[in-house]
């Protein structure tokens, strides 16, 4: 069957999903070695408002992804990628809203990202692999839900929307919100941000630009991202501080 066909690919893609956007890094090299068009056509400033934009929206997608953990019980909503795992099914939050709101959160940042290319092409293209992609995923792990909670996941997926938020019918957190849990699970895709743009603003300065000199602006935000994600990263592994009971 077709569903079934969908579902294992997505088993696939969800064991494998940290990494599969890395497929579109030898696309986003490419473009980088071409001169940005918005700089070509309206200049300096409008290039460095749209591409302040494009890391906010950046920002925006992880800012749903962080109001999202921030409320969730453990055992939920995790980094997992062996395996699934739903110990309760989260129905408050955003999770009234949208069944997949960390989905949605990525999707905002994955094409924020495209666009910061100013490539028609590339934005195209991940939006069109997103769809293949979030599909399949979403597929696996409502099937997994579907299984283990039954009516109750079924009532709960009849009324809220499997992708793009409802404006309506807002539940308040079941859980008050962690600052800690956020600071726990989501540092590494902060500086995941931090670098991708880094990156991609440095490879078109070299190859396209022939600007040699790293910008102290760019420099400070990398240096910046990644003192904090290793002062994270060792308060998460080497301490309890960031630990929370039932979180």
């Amino acid at each position: 069957m077709i569903s079934d066909s969908i579902a294992r690919q997505g088993s696939w893609l969800f064991r494998r999903r940290s990494y599969v956007i890395l497929g579109f890094a030898p696309i986003f090299l490419f473009v980088a070695t071409q001169p940005e068009p918005i700089e070509m056509h309206f200049g300096a400033l409008a290039d460095s408002l749209y591409e302040s934009a494009c890391i906010l929206l950046a920002f925006a997608g992880l800012a749903i992804r962080a109001a999202t953990v921030g409320f969730v019980p453990a055992g939920t909503s995790g980094r997992n990628t062996q395996r699934q795992i739903a110990e309760t099914l989260n129905t408050t939050g955003l999770y009234s809203l949208t069944r997949n709101p960390l989905y949605f959160g990525n999707a905002v940042t994955m094409t924020a990202i495209a666009l910061f290319s100013q490539d028609v092409f590339v934005v195209l293209l991940m939006l069109l692999f997103q769809v293949v992609y979030h599909e399949r995923i979403i597929a696996t792990e409502e099937r997994f839900l579907g299984e283990k909670f039954g009516h109750r996941y079924a009532d709960w997926a009849a009324r809220v929307p499997a992708f793009f938020p409802r404006l309506t019918g807002w539940v308040p957190p079941a859980l008050p919100f962690s600052l800690k849990n956020v600071l726990r699970r989501e540092y590494s895709s902060f500086f995941a941000i931090v670098a991708i743009f880094f990156t991609l603003d440095q490879v078109r300065e070299v190859l396209a630009e022939r600007h040699t000199a790293i910008d102290p602006a760019w420099l400070a935000a990398l240096t910046g991202g990644a003192a904090v994600y290793v002062g994270l990263r060792w308060l998460k592994k080497r301490t309890k501080l960031l630990k929370v009971v039932g979180r």
